[in-house]
């Protein structure tokens, strides 16, 4: 689907821009008038934190959507189709984490960061794979997609278990209940898309309020909401499909800008041990666990060796989820802008890199079947 392929090349670069603007603003004289928005009092919490808690927990909430769809009826649904980008996320995890502690020489007040290099930004990397137009083959966009989904998995886990303060046993056991009383009503029959998200923002209140980080309420309602193999006009595609212009368009840029503001000018924050392992961590880590991983499980029919080495740096690019846990993995402001700054860094190399790699290794348009093409265009749903 053409529309899909353009709005992932407009969400790619539109994220480019919220960031750069980021960037400028932080280092211009409108730096403290930024900061001060940001830590404006809206409510209960401030500006920031609406954003990372509130908002980013409906990104989270398309993140499961979209897990549980691939998952149950779409490029994962089968162990055989599974194998491949699950032992790529696996490496493209545990390998930058590597990295992260090698570069850092595990200083412990650093460790805490070693998820910062995690995952990958679907968004940014699909916007490089859009640019290349017919010169990326399609079984590659679909492998980065798959590998993406798992990716989303575990950073979602490294949140919930690494990154969640004390707990309220009061509080968990209404979001217990909460979450319990939701798959009930996908086991009753309830297919109306208005009382899961009703349920999802009263979920979203007790996660908050049991220390457990609040985007989890994301992906806890995502696994609550029906969907039946072979079942159109699903209810979580009547959620997915106004919901990801939504997250796409709005509050990932939003994000972008609230969260990439790092004054560059600090002084050596470029050569600091955090911002190096972070770097180094997408940078040389993705590409080596990724790019590793296929060569032991084998690479997919249509794609070549160095077609997949692009690939496998343009799985560097975390900023959007790294950006996230990087918040959340220090309390430092020196340590956060450093963590910023590494994820800036390495997530420009390997973009640059991948798109370079990808560009001259294809030098010309790759053919493709229809088939294969219009299932590398319907990234996040499935035509009318």
């Amino acid at each position: 689907m053409a529309s899909a392929a353009q709005g992932e090349r407009t969400a790619g670069l539109l994220l480019i821009a919220a960031a750069g603007a980021a960037v400028l603003v932080a280092n211009s004289p409108l730096a403290p008038a930024y900061q001060r928005l940001l830590h404006s009092g809206l409510g209960p919490l401030s500006v920031q934190h609406w954003i990372g808690d509130g908002l980013m927990a409906l990104f989270f909430l398309l993140v499961g959507l979209e897990v549980k769809r691939e998952w149950l009826v779409g490029r994962l649904s089968t162990w055989r189709e599974r194998r491949l980008p699950i032992a790529a996320a696996a490496a493209g995890m545990a390998v930058p984490a590597v990295v992260f502690l090698l570069v850092s020489r595990g200083d412990p007040s650093l460790i805490p960061g070693c998820a910062v290099p995690a995952a990958t930004d679907i968004a940014f990397a699909l916007g490089v794979l859009a640019l290349l137009g017919s010169r990326a083959p399609p079984a590659l966009k679909l492998l980065l997609v798959a590998l993406a989904i798992i990716d989303d998995v575990g950073a979602v886990a490294i949140i919930a278990i690494a990154y969640s303060g004390g707990l309220h046993a009061l509080a968990l056991g209404a979001a217990a209940l909460l979450f319990g009383a939701m798959l009930a009503m996908n086991r009753a029959g309830v297919r109306c898309p208005p009382a899961y998200l009703l349920g999802f923002a009263l979920l979203w209140i007790a996660v908050h309020e049991s220390g457990v980080h609040a985007t989890i309420a994301g992906v806890l309602a995502a696994l609550a909401v029906p969907l039946r193999p072979g079942e159109r006009g699903s209810t979580l595609e009547r959620i997915e499909r106004p919901l990801h212009p939504l997250v796409m368009f709005g509050i990932v840029p939003l994000f972008g800008f609230a969260s990439a503001g790092v004054a560059l000018g600090s002084s050596g924050a470029l050569l600091a041990p955090l911002t190096l392992a972070v770097a180094l961590g997408l940078f040389l880590g993705k590409q080596l666990g990724v790019y590793g991983a296929v060569r032991l499980f084998g690479r997919p029919e249509g794609v070549s060796w160095p077609q997949l080495y692009g690939g496998a740096l343009l799985c560097g690019i975390g900023f959007t989820m790294s950006l996230f846990i990087g918040a959340l993995a220090f309390v430092d402001p020196v340590l956060v802008e450093q963590a910023k700054l590494g994820t800036l860094v390495g997530s420009l190399l390997s973009g640059g890199c991948g798109y370079a790699v990808l560009r001259f290794c294809s030098p010309s348009p790759v053919p493709a079947s229809r088939g294969d093409q219009q299932a590398a265009d319907e990234i996040f749903y499935e035509d009318d």
